[in-house]
C-alpha cells in the first residue's frame, strides 16, 4: 500500500478513535506490508499530523472560504498530510505533496480533488503571508496555535513554570524524541552492547546518568526485529524512567511490591538490580497488561524472582499481611511529561483527567503506607508535569501520615543532585535534561 494512503487510512480512524492512536498505528503496521523506509514514513506522518494538528487547521481554516466546521474530515486529514510535509518535512517536493492529495481526493469525488488541489496551491503560494495570533497582544493563545497545544494546558503550564519556561517546554515536547535503550545488565554490559550496535551499522552512545542507558538518536529498522532484542539483552526504556529504580534502591533478598506495575518494565528492571535475589510482587489491575508482564518474565528467565497479582494498588492494605521492604508506586497519571513519544496525549488528556487521577493517586500512596515495614521506603513518581498531581499529592500524603517523612533524593543519591530540585523531588524535564518528564518522591517510614 501507498504509505500516504495508509497513513490517511490511520488518521480516519483515529478521527473516531482518538485514545488508540499507538494500538491503530502498530495493528495496521502489522497487516500490511510495507519496507523500513515506507513504515518509517507511514509513523512519521501520523505522529506528525497528531502532534501539529492545531497549527495545521490554523492554516487550513485561513483558506477556506466556507466554514471549518463543514470540512469533510476524510477531507481534512488528506490537506494535513500534505500540509504537514509542506512545513515540516524538507525532502518532500511541495508539488510532490499537493499531488497526492489530490489524488487522495479523488477518490470522493473530482470536485473535491478540485477543492484540494485550489486550497494546497493557494498555501504554498502564501506561505509566508499565514497570521498567526499577535505574541505581544495573545501570548498563550499564540503559543497553543504556534505550537500546537490546548490552550487550557499552555495556560497551566505557564502558570507553573512562568513565560519563558513554558515556551522552551512546548518546543521540547514538540520535538521528535530519540530512542533509549536499558541494556539487561544480567546478560550483557553496557559497553559491549554499544559495541554490538555499532557492528550493526547503529551509532549508539550513553546516557548521562543511568549508568546502563544507551541513546540512539536514528534507527532504520524495528526494535522488535533486531537479535538483540531478541534475545533479551536490552529494554526500551526512557532514561528517565530507568533512573526510579536506581532511586528505589532495592537490595538483594527484599520483598518489594511494584504497586502499578503494568507491563513490568520497571519490575524486570528491579530484579536485575537484586541480581534475582528476592521477591517483587507486580501488582495490576489490568489484566492484558499482566499476561504481557508474564511473557517478559518467562523470556527474562524470572519467575521465581517476580510474581505477577491482577487486583486493585488501592486495596493492598487487605490484601498483604507482610509489610514490604520496598515499595514503588509508578502511578497512573496524565503522561504530559511524555507528550513528545505520546503526541495524541495533547488532544485526549482534560483538565477533570486531572483532577480524577490525583484522587487515585492519593489514593494508591494512603494504601502503600500501611504495608511498607518499619525503616522501609516508598517511591512515588509520574510521568507528568502537573503540580496537582506531584507536589499536591505529596503535601496531602505527608499531612495525612505522620509516621512518613519526605528524604531528600540527592542526600540519598548524590549523582543525581543535577536531577533533584530544592524540595528533594526528583524532577526531570525534557528542555532541560532531554529526557521525558519525570517527578519522584522519596518517603522512609519511621
Amino acid at each position: 500500500m501507498n504509505p500516504r494512503d495508509l497513513t490517511l487510512r490511520i488518521l480516519n480512524k483515529l478521527t473516531y478513535n482518538p485514545s488508540f492512536s499507538n494500538h491503530i498505528l502498530k495493528h495496521q503496521l502489522g497487516v500490511t506490508k510495507l519496507n523500513e523506509k515506507d513504515r518509517a514514513l507511514v509513523v512519521n506522518l501520523v505522529q506528525g499530523v497528531i502532534r501539529w494538528r492545531l497549527r495545521l487547521d490554523w492554516i487550513i481554516e485561513q483558506f477556506l472560504n466556507f466554514p471549518f466546521k463543514k470540512l469533510d474530515p476524510y477531507v481534512l486529514n488528506i490537506l494535513r498530510i500534505a500540509l504537514y510535509q509542506i512545513f515540516f518535512m524538507d525532502r518532500i517536493p511541495e508539488f510532490a505533496a499537493v499531488n497526492e492529495a489530490v489524488r487522495q481526493a479523488k477518490r470522493k469525488a473530482q470536485y473535491i480533488a478540485n477543492t484540494v488541489n485550489g486550497i494546497l496551491r493557494n498555501i504554498c503560494r502564501n506561505k509566508d503571508k499565514i497570521k498567526y495570533p499577535d505574541k505581544e497582544k495573545e501570548f498563550e493563545k499564540f503559543l497553543s496555535i504556534y505550537y500546537s497545544f490546548p490552550l487550557w494546558l499552555v495556560k497551566k503550564w505557564k502558570k507553573e513554570l512562568g513565560s519563558n519556561k513554558v515556551e522552551l517546554l512546548l518546543k521540547a515536547l514538540n520535538k521528535e524524541p530519540f530512542i533509549t535503550l536499558r541494556a539487561n545488565r544480567l546478560k550483557i554490559t553496557r559497553e559491549r552492547l554499544i559495541n554490538l550496535l555499532i557492528q550493526k551499522g547503529i551509532r549508539p552512545y550513553p546516557t548521562k546518568y543511568s549508568p546502563c542507558g544507551i541513546v540512539i538518536e536514528r534507527l532504520h529498522k524495528s526494535i522488535e526485529d533486531m537479535e538483540e532484542y531478541k534475545k533479551g539483552l536490552f529494554f526500551v526504556q526512557d532514561e528517565a524512567s530507568q533512573l526510579c529504580s536506581f532511586i528505589l534502591d532495592p537490595k538483594p533478598k527484599e520483598v518489594l511490591l511494584d504497586m502499578c506495575a503494568g507491563v513490568g518494565t520497571k519490575s524486570i528492571h528491579i530484579a536485575e538490580l537484586i541480581e534475582n535475589k528476592g521477591k517483587i510482587i507486580a501488582l495490576d489491575i489490568n489484566p492484558k497488561r499482566l499476561l504481557i508482564l508474564a511473557q517478559a518474565i518467562k523470556k527474562a528467565l524470572m519467575e521465581k524472582t517476580i510474581h505477577p497479582v491482577l487486583a486493585d494498588g488501592k486495596k493492598a492494605h487487605f490484601l498483604f499481611k507482610i509489610p514490604f521492604d520496598r515499595i514503588i508506586i509508578d502511578a497512573p497519571c496524565s503522561g504530559l511529561g511524555t507528550i513528545a513519544r505520546h503526541p495524541d496525549i495533547k488532544w485526549t488528556k482534560t483538565e477533570n483527567d486531572i483532577t480524577v487521577l490525583a484522587e487515585l493517586q492519593k489514593g494508591l500512596l494512603d494504601a502503600a503506607s500501611y504495608v511498607v515495614k518499619d525503616g522501609g521506603y516508598i517511591l512515588y513518581i509520574t510521568c507528568t508535569i502537573s503540580q496537582e498531581e506531584n507536589e499536591l499529592v505529596v503535601e496531602h500524603f505527608l499531612k495525612e501520615h505522620s509516621e512518613m517523612r519526605l528524604v531528600n533524593i540527592s542526600d540519598k543519591f548524590s549523582w543525581l543532585k543535577d536531577l533533584v530540585d530544592e524540595n528533594g523531588f526528583f524532577r526531570t524535564y525534557p528542555y532541560i535534561h532531554n529526557m521525558d518528564g519525570f517527578f519522584g518522591a522519596l518517603f522512609k517510614r519511621s
